[in-house]
């Protein structure tokens, strides 16, 4: 079983949702995140969700409704620098200390969040 696996069945659909529901919660209060968005909030938390789930060892749900994640290219018509990846990973961050999650899990995830934000810097 690899990590991402066992973080999924740490967490489960419920949390991984609740993580998800606490970072939108950060976004809409961050104008920087926030700008980037449409109005409506719920279809990108639910995108999210999906993709979060996936990632971490879940049901394929997120590639079977929407193909391959291509998360730089899906993200490239936004301008991210250094200040937004913190601004994205201060949110999720603080998403992550709403739910209960144990260490060795909560080290595996920020690993993850850190490495995908770095890889979407494209300014």
């Amino acid at each position: 079983m690899h990590e991402f696996q066992s973080i999924y069945q740490a967490l489960g659909e419920e949390k991984i949702k609740s993580l998800v529901h606490h970072f939108y919660l950060g976004v809409a209060n961050t104008p920087s995140l926030l700008a980037l968005y449409p109005e409506d909030l719920a279809p990108a938390e639910e995108r999210l969700f999906l993709f979060l789930q996936q990632v971490f060892g879940g049901p394929q749900t997120y590639s079977d409704q929407r193909g391959h994640p291509m998360l730089r290219k899906r993200h490239f018509q936004w301008e991210i620098d250094g200040n937004m990846r913190n601004s994205w990973l201060n949110c999720m961050f603080a998403a992550m200390e709403k739910i209960e999650i144990d260490q060795n899990t909560k080290e595996a995830m920020m690993r993850y969040f850190v490495q995908v934000a770095n890889h979407m810097i494209n300014k």
